[in-house]
């Protein structure tokens, strides 16, 4: 009997997969392969349901003779070991970022004489509204809040990009490339007060409330589901911390990253070269904990910022914080640099894993920004932040696109750099 292979990375069984197994069932042994939670994260969505939950969906499934984990999103693995007489999948790959992996597989089919068969992908209402909830579950606060734990434990570093409106957020949600012969795409999204404000036409000094926040936050989860780590500044008084972590705690946010100052916010990148006051370690360690003892579950993250290396305090003193602030229950911690060289960060990540091994680490490579995610994983990081490329790569396009307009006093001669509308709206899903 041939061997007929095809793989699921769905929590959800449809008619579209049914489908797919009765046309491989036509041909031989089904083995259907489950994708692994480290590969599906890179190459689709987070899962709702466990890998092992999602082995037995398939087994459960008649017509199924034999189901594997799939280790790699590129079929190397699996096809080495089983050399499949067919492999079956929907024909939705032919086109996107996934018809790279289509392409890798049609190489590896032929090197032994295994054939792929494309089955049309199965397009209705009902499919389309599984997928749908599958979307809104994945939405949902009690999924999305614990969602930033999970990825820390699932990937060698988790990848944060700044959104700042709804738009923004589903180009972080949506945008995938291939890289190197795999997928890729981020894990989380960073709300920046820098941001934020930025887009309002307001200076980056904590000015724009907690209420306008908020409602950058709700825009930016009504249309994404990736998990989101908020820009909290100083945390502002004691006495209103702890509200504000119980309002992103019931949102649905994952995180909050707060920094060691106090007094009007000044960023981070001015360093010395304005004044800035940085908060007693008994002083922040407070605030820490009560925030933590704010909170209601064991979802949401408090994450310490550590200013001790921007204000030139030096790495005893960023040393000495990060310790006290995990003991007053920091989830985390931050450490930032505005130096070109990543010497210190990597230094501070070096150290401080010499004696605690578990709390999450997290970096803003704004300054620093030649070193790799790989290169920052192998120092201990578990976090990396993106913090305002959107924001600072989309301001000079729109300045030179307004300054062109008024200087030939015509659109023309800027079309040939402005996406279609069509294209645009292409990011945005109708219920």
């Amino acid at each position: 009997m041939k061997t007929v292979y095809t793989c699921f990375c769905t929590d959800v069984i449809h008619e579209g997969h049914l489908n797919i197994i009765e046309e491989a069932h036509k041909r031989g042994k089904v083995v259907v392969g489950a994708l692994s939670d480290q590969a599906l994260i890179r190459y689709n969505k987070f899962p709702t349901i466990s890998q092992d939950e999602r082995i037995r969906l398939y087994a459960s499934l008649d017509g199924v003779d034999e189901v594997v984990v799939q280790e790699e999103m590129m079929y190397d693995d699996v096809i080495a070991r089983l050399h499949p007489d067919y492999v079956v999948h929907g024909d939705n790959w032919k086109e996107g970022p996934e018809a790279a992996i289509r392409a890798h597989l049609l190489e590896l089919l032929e090197s032994y004489g295994g054939q792929l068969v494309d089955v049309p992908y199965t397009y209705n209402e009902a499919v389309r509204k599984i997928d749908l909830q599958l979307r809104e579950k994945l939405a949902m606060p009690e999924y999305r809040r614990k969602r930033l734990r999970q990825l820390i434990t699932m990937t060698p570093i988790v990848k944060a990009m700044e959104a700042h409106s709804g738009l923004t957020g589903l180009i972080v949600e949506k945008t995938v490339v291939d890289h190197e012969g795999k997928l890729d795409q981020f894990d989380a999204m960073w709300v920046s007060s820098l941001c934020d404000s930025t887009a309002k036409g307001k200076p980056d000094i904590e000015l724009v409330d907690m209420t306008s926040r908020f409602r950058t936050i709700d825009d930016i989860m009504e249309v994404t589901t990736k998990p989101i780590i908020f820009d909290g500044d100083t945390g502002g008084l004691t006495e209103h911390f702890v509200y504000t972590v119980r309002s992103l705690e019931r949102m649905g946010v994952s995180a909050v990253i707060i920094e060691d100052k106090k007094g009007l916010k000044k960023n981070s990148l001015f360093g010395t070269e304005v004044a800035q006051t940085q908060a007693s370690i008994e002083e922040f360690s407070a605030k820490i904990a009560a925030g933590k003892k704010a909170q209601l579950t064991d979802d949401f993250m408090i994450i310490a910022r550590i200013e001790s290396l921007i204000l030139e305090r030096g790495m005893d003193d960023a040393l000495a914080r990060a310790a006290a602030f995990t003991v007053a229950g920091a989830d985390g911690i931050m450490i930032h640099s505005r130096k070109k060289d990543p010497a210190e960060i990597l230094e501070f990540c070096d150290r401080f894993r010499q004696t605690d091994r578990t709390t999450p680490i997290v970096v803003v490579p704004s300054s620093f920004n030649t070193v790799t995610e790989e290169e920052l994983a192998e120092h201990g990081v578990n976090i990396v932040i993106y913090a305002n490329q959107l924001t600072r790569s989309a301001f000079p396009a729109m300045q030179k696109t307004a300054e062109d307009i008024l200087r030939f006093h015509r659109a023309k001669e800027v079309d040939d750099r402005l996406l279609p509308i069509k294209q645009i709206i292409t990011l945005i899903d109708e219920l």
